[in-house]
């Protein structure tokens, strides 16, 4: 069976341990948009053990927490979907008032240009600060 988060990286990556890993995902107009991807092939949350789950939850909630510090949206979405592609990952995306699709999800149909986002997510800086906040 081929996975495309079992064989590739699935963004750029910005920090990982044995269980996870969390990558950059080059979305224009969605700066900071990132993925915490299971490394193993996990379909559902439920297939981890507590201590898993666990552990994945804290990874998601510092990624949040560094965007937030580091580029002050006005909202973070947090999603876990996997129907294109059944590999547990989470979805943190920070939210800006002129981002594409604000003030609906980022998958309904566009308010305005990617272009119209002016800010930039220095993925150099997000990595340091999520290995601060993670190591």
């Amino acid at each position: 069976m081929m996975c495309e988060l079992c064989d590739r990286t699935g963004g750029e990556l910005l920090w990982q341990d044995e269980r996870c890993r969390v990558v950059h995902v080059s979305e224009p107009g969605y700066p900071g948009f990132c993925r915490v991807i299971w490394r193993a092939h996990v379909r559902e949350m439920t297939d981890l053990s507590d201590d898993d789950r666990m552990h994945l939850m804290e990874i998601v909630f510092a990624v949040e927490s560094v965007l937030r510090e580091q580029l002050e949206p006005a909202k973070i979405n947090l999603a876990s979907l996997g129907n294109h592609v059944p590999h547990l990952h989470w979805h943190v995306i920070p939210r800006f008032s002129d981002d594409p699709h604000f003030p609906q999800p980022i998958w309904a149909a566009a308010q305005r240009p990617a272009e119209s986002v002016q800010r930039e997510a220095g993925t150099a800086a997000l990595a340091s600060a999520l290995a601060a906040a993670l190591d």
